[in-house]
């Protein structure tokens, strides 16, 4: 015998058009939901990235921020250095030279004492020569003889020793210098000593 196929009613159709819409929707919900839980995955995985990198971008800022400092600082070192050499090489000149201006002295007063008739002698000429020579040296180096005879005192310069009468002169004014005062590139080494017109 022949079985009957059965065709399925409209109701029944409908049933399972029904259940295939939703097994659909169920399946597209897992679908979602699996894809939902992926994008947090994803999520995540770009806030922590996000956190890395402004974690590091915090560290490079910090340690480009140290690097420059121990820039500047090293420069300020290096020109504190500068000047605290350049301060030890002023001092150490300073007291060569006044140790040598004994000696400028001593030649002054040797030669000033040569009588006349003896002033051409090649002893006397030699002497001369190396007096000049010891003066250009000093010169060159920034060591200047202080003016003082004629000029008014001035209590930066001259070093007052003694009053004197002068018809040449007006009073406050240096009319005799006892002994060379010079300066150091500006700076005194030796005051002039003088007298000085009441």
């Amino acid at each position: 015998m022949m079985e009957e196929t059965k065709n399925p009613t409209p109701e029944e159709e409908v049933t399972e058009e029904v259940s295939t819409e939703e097994e659909v929707e169920t399946a597209e919900a897992e679908a979602e939901e699996e894809m939902t839980k992926e994008d947090r995955k994803e999520a995540k995985k770009k806030a922590k990235a996000d956190k890395k990198g402004d974690a590091l971008k915090e560290k490079i800022a910090e340690l480009e921020d140290k690097t420059m400092r121990q820039l500047a600082e090293f420069e300020n070192f290096r020109n504190r250095t500068e000047k605290e050499k350049q301060a030890m090489f002023e001092t150490g000149a300073r007291s060569v030279i006044e140790k040598l201006l004994p000696v400028v002295d001593n030649f002054e007063r040797g030669l000033a004492t040569v009588p006349e008739e003896e002033k051409d002698t090649p002893f006397v000429d030699g002497m001369n020569k190396i007096y000049k020579q010891l003066m250009t040296e000093l010169d060159n180096m920034g060591v200047k003889p202080i003016e003082a005879v004629g000029k008014e005192f001035d209590p930066n310069l001259h070093n007052a020793v003694m009053q004197v009468e002068s018809e040449e002169f007006e009073s406050g004014i240096v009319a005799q210098e006892l002994q060379k005062g010079y300066t150091y590139r500006d700076t005194v080494v030796r005051h002039s000593m003088v007298a000085v017109v009441q």
